[in-house]
């Protein structure tokens, strides 16, 4: 196999979309809790060390979910030839080691939320991800401390905390409309997933139930004058799409989890422009 095709693999085991995405967040929380050209440094180096280690956990979650893979996901790297299982640990290790060096110079709120999220990660691949609900919670917990993160480096961990909760609940729902797309392929690993546990319909209903949390919680920045009309102008579409996208789950689980993606990014901007309105 050529090094091109080799190099392209060890990308795709990143998912550079999610990668991308994730220190958008992390940028996005630290402009939302108050970040000022001084904080620059900080902020660049917050938004790297997300990129590397959200990179990082994507390959080595692969690296454990090549047999999975090989029933739902044989287009993935591992399954097909393209990169080595040993390569993808390697590989892993190089980006943890990135997420570590750019983590250093930060305040140490945001090296203490980097550490817990890193035990976190690596336990939810050996311990947590076959537990019914607790791999989702673990997701939707990392994806939401993004936000957590990019505040505490600029010195406010707690500026974005609305965010964290409503990025971290709709991506315990988007989790769960995943497990019932591959609930095929984690019964023939034997993993007791929370679609295995309960049936699939009752796993979406308590994924409904919690993005009806998070729609309220979305609603607090204006109702106590933290944001005004501008944000509300982006939020409110925003949770009409994840609301209909939770709907659309019980009969086509893989669009839905695209919307529920879509309408949390419609959020995260209507956050940046409620924040820009302040700033103005």
């Amino acid at each position: 196999m050529s090094w091109r095709s080799r190099a392209r693999g060890l990308l795709e085991l990143t998912r550079p979309g999610n990668a991308v995405a994730a220190g958008v967040l992390t940028f996005t929380g630290a402009f939302v809790a108050g970040a000022t050209v001084a904080d620059a440094g900080a902020v660049a180096a917050a938004v790297l060390a997300t990129a590397f280690a959200t990179g990082a956990g994507n390959a080595v979650n692969d690296y454990f979910d090549r047999e999975i893979d090989a029933v739902n996901r044989p287009d993935r790297p591992i399954p097909r030839g393209a990169v080595s299982a040993r390569e993808a640990l390697w590989f892993s290790g190089a980006l943890f080691a990135g997420a570590v060096a750019t983590t250093a110079v930060l305040p140490v709120t945001a090296i203490a939320i980097a550490v817990f999220n890193l035990l976190l990660l690596l336990a939810y691949t050996k311990l947590f991800k076959g537990l019914p609900g607790v791999g989702n919670l673990v997701v939707g917990f990392l994806t939401g401390s993004t936000f957590l993160f990019g505040g505490a480096a600029v010195g406010a961990p707690l500026g974005a905390w609305v965010l964290f909760v409503l990025a971290g609940i709709a991506t315990l729902t988007r989790e769960i409309v995943k497990d019932v797309e591959d609930v095929a392929g984690d019964r023939e690993e034997g993993l007791n997933t929370l679609p295995i546990a309960i049936g699939e319909r009752r796993a979406l209903w308590a994924g409904a139930v919690a993005m009806a949390v998070a729609v309220v919680a979305s609603a607090i920045p204006f109702v106590n004058g933290t944001f005004g009309p501008v944000y509300l102008a982006f939020v409110v579409p925003a949770d009409a799409v994840m609301l209909r996208a939770t709907a659309r789950s019980f009969s086509a689980p893989e669009v839905a989890q695209r919307h529920l993606k879509a309408g949390m990014l419609i959020a995260v901007v209507g956050f940046i422009a409620g924040r820009v309105v302040v700033l103005l």
